[in-house]
């Protein structure tokens, strides 16, 4: 049986359906016939324009609409004039007339920080995506990110091993892209979280679709944490529309002689905040947090990522050889060598003959 849309939803998504006319436009005629309805219901006799616009209306993809509401209960619709459409997103100048949500609408309510980065991420990066995630996570963040592989899902990985988070598509809320994050777009939704999509159901992935959900990661976002990308990378344009919308840019360094840090030193010269923890993201968003609880967060983030980081648990506590740890990790050596770097800088291993000796952990 299809969902019945009301007769605002329907108007929305119609004019949602339309090609070739921006959002903004659509809120301009909206404000001046007063009413999505009313737009709908007279707009043609006071406008040629209107009404040939209108005769393009997509009645398949409406339908569609239909039968994906009707699919599950998880499944629903937020229209630009709902009370729970995400406020943050209407700061855009052409924010989404619709959104399709599968998952909780509540999550898009909680204050948010994107995590963004490089599908051909390092382990370490990984790893750093991971435990920054699930310290914002604990701290009560929603973390926001584009459901990609690399970065994007150690980041809601991350998110969810100590609460909800949200991903964006660039496709519709049916259409998962890439196809094995499957698992982990259904896992998003049955840990209270949220993925959305601009994009009516059917629709799949297009390369012009990933700039428009970009935007609406640094939209939803208080801040973006950029964790690795090339200076030539995309997530780069999501960093940038969250410096256009006034947003905060956080962005970790890495090695000179690594090219997935190129981009992160460019935007820490151009003005972002480099971090090296969670705390720096929380130091810098505290005015806009007030009221979350932050206690112990540093601390349950690290014994965490202490107990479950694979590599680090491939070292002893006696000198154990780069090689050997590769072995153990099937990872080639410059990427366990980015990784020990970054652990000897925590304090969790050190440097010896030979090696490296684990510090901490199990």
């Amino acid at each position: 049986m299809l969902h019945q849309l009301n007769g605002r939803a329907r108007a929305w998504l119609s004019l949602a359906s339309i090609a070739g006319v921006a959002p903004g436009n659509w809120l301009t005629q909206v404000e001046h016939f007063g009413t999505v309805e009313q737009l709908l219901r007279t707009g043609a006799n006071e406008s040629d324009t209107l009404r040939r616009l209108f005769g393009t209306i997509n009645t398949t993809w409406l339908a569609r609409t239909e039968q994906w509401l009707a699919q599950c209960t998880k499944h629903s619709l937020l229209c630009i004039d709902d009370e729970n459409y995400p406020p943050l997103l209407k700061t855009l100048a052409h924010p989404p007339l619709v959104l399709f949500v599968a998952g909780h609408t509540g999550a898009l309510q909680l204050p948010q920080l994107a995590i963004v980065g490089s599908r051909r991420a390092s382990h370490a990066g990984k790893s750093t995506a991971t435990e920054i995630a699930r310290a914002l996570s604990s701290a009560g963040i929603v973390v926001t990110s584009g459901l990609a592989t690399g970065i994007d899902a150690a980041a809601h990985e991350g998110a969810l091993s100590a609460g909800m988070t949200v991903a964006v598509m660039g496709t519709g809320p049916d259409r998962v892209y890439p196809l094995r994050n499957q698992s982990l777009y259904e896992k998003i939704i049955d840990n209270d979280g949220a993925v959305i999509s601009e994009f009516f159901p059917g629709i799949g992935p297009r390369r012009y679709h990933f700039p428009r959900r970009n935007r609406i990661i640094a939209a939803l976002s208080l801040g973006t944490l950029v964790v690795e990308a090339t200076i030539k990378s995309g997530t780069l344009i999501t960093a940038n529309l969250a410096a256009d919308l006034g947003r905060e840019v956080f962005a970790i360094p890495g090695s000179i002689h690594h090219s997935y840090a190129s981009g992160c030193h460019h935007l820490i010269k151009q003005g972002a905040a480099l971090v090296t923890s969670s705390d720096d993201i929380l130091d810098a968003l505290a005015p806009s947090l007030a009221g979350i609880d932050r206690a112990v967060i540093e601390e349950k983030s690290e014994v965490n990522c202490l107990a479950t980081d694979k590599l680090l648990a491939s070292v002893n506590f006696d000198v154990t050889a780069i090689d050997v740890i590769a072995e153990r990790n099937a990872l080639p050596v410059n990427e366990v060598m980015a990784a020990l770097l970054e652990y000897e800088l925590r304090g969790w291993v050190a440097a010896v003959p030979g090696g490296y000796v684990k510090l901490r952990g199990k």
